[in-house]
């Protein structure tokens, strides 16, 4: 009897109890009531994402976890279907607040005749990380600009990688066959033949490129930093480390990046949407730091709170924090010494290239500044 006593109060301490998660949703379902309602929907805020597998999910979801402050503040997050789609949603999606978008997005949709003066709608919290260009092809096909007549997959229409991969098109005059493939499916048909080549556009390492199944016959295509795309987008490098099956050991590739952005809809700062928005970038600014260390994805190391971009408009309640609190852009120097380091930035020729590439530089500084506080 006694060794059976015994046996259940072991059980007793080490069993996971469910009713000991949390308190407080214990007090909401006994004694919730109108005025709970009326709480908690009044200090969550809500984030569009992305799909899947995808970066902008991780990201959502450790905002979630380093902000949560029960009552006070609720981050929840929402699976989305890509960059164009968050664009509507934030626009037209009823409790939407915040959303991650791709900063070539806008100006895709206004430059088709889509939306306009669509910039006039949106303010940005805080530049995110950079999104690199992964393009998946036969060994054959050396250069992007090799997919000439090529048929290429660009993943789906209400996404961000289709406005890039287009944007960058027709920049470079590349004639390809695009067709608009998930991109799982469409590297089943790469494998088989049926198409030439497969266009990513993420945070690397990205999910569905470094799960590749590579038999190899396949590799990462280069992306040259031509003129043309130094407006709005950075000269990047993919390593064997980022995608061992599909870079050889020791070896690298040139690319180019697009920023993320973390964007909300330009509410009047008397409304209610704008107080919740403003209490959300006061957590998020002051617990920051946290997310810049594991177990969080590691392209938080990229992020710079107060790096500038380049035709959208700060939300005022993020500048004014930044100023308070004493946080600044980038220097000079350390640009210039961001361009010594980069060999496709070195590349550049004159002085406005380097204007064009200093508006949107942040992700470098942010890591070397860390790297040299340790």
């Amino acid at each position: 009897m006694m060794m059976v006593c015994g046996l259940s109060a072991r059980a007793e301490q080490t069993e996971y109890d469910p009713s000991r998660v949390s308190d407080s949703l214990k007090a909401i379902f006994q004694f919730g009531s109108a005025s709970t309602k009326q709480a908690l929907n009044a200090n969550t805020v809500t984030l569009i994402t992305g799909t899947i597998g995808g970066t902008y999910v991780q990201f959502g979801a450790d905002l979630a976890s380093v902000l949560d402050d029960g009552n006070k503040l609720r981050v929840l997050p929402i699976v989305g279907r890509g960059s164009v789609q968050s664009v509507a949603d934030i626009l037209f999606l009823q409790g939407v607040d915040l959303g991650i978008v791709r900063a070539d997005t806008l100006d895709y949709l206004e430059r088709k005749g889509f939306a306009k003066d669509i910039k006039k709608q949106f303010t940005y919290v805080t530049k995110l990380y950079n999104e690199e260009m992964q393009v998946i092809a036969p060994k054959s096909i050396a250069t992007l600009k090799e997919l000439e007549g090529k048929t290429v997959s660009v993943d789906l229409p209400n996404g961000g990688t289709f406005v890039t991969a287009l944007t960058v098109f027709e920049r470079l005059g590349i004639k390809a066959n695009v067709v608009y493939i998930e991109q799982r499916i469409a590297m089943e048909k790469l494998k088989a033949g049926e198409i030439d080549a497969v266009i990513v556009v993420g945070g690397k390492p990205y999910k569905s490129v470094s799960t590749f199944v590579n038999d190899g016959r396949f590799h990462l295509a280069a992306v040259d930093y031509s003129k043309p795309l130094q407006g709005d987008y950075l000269p990047a490098t993919l390593s064997s480390k980022d995608y061992p099956n599909l870079i050889k050991d020791g070896e690298t590739v040139d690319t180019i990046a697009v920023p993320a952005v973390l964007a909300a809809y330009n509410w009047d700062p008397k409304t209610d949407r704008y107080r919740k928005i403003a209490q959300f970038v006061d957590a998020f600014f002051t617990k920051f730091p946290a997310l810049q260390h594991p177990p969080f994805h590691p392209k938080w190391k990229e992020v710079s709170l107060a790096a500038p971009l380049s035709g959208w408009n700060r939300l005022p309640v993020a500048q004014q924090w930044l100023d308070s609190h004493g946080v600044e852009p980038v220097t000079r120097q350390r640009f210039e010494a961001f361009l010594r380091q980069n060999p496709a930035a070195a590349k550049l020729s004159s002085d406005t290239d380097r204007e064009a590439l200093f508006r949107q530089f942040q992700a470098w500084d942010a890591a070397q500044t860390r790297s040299e506080k340790k």
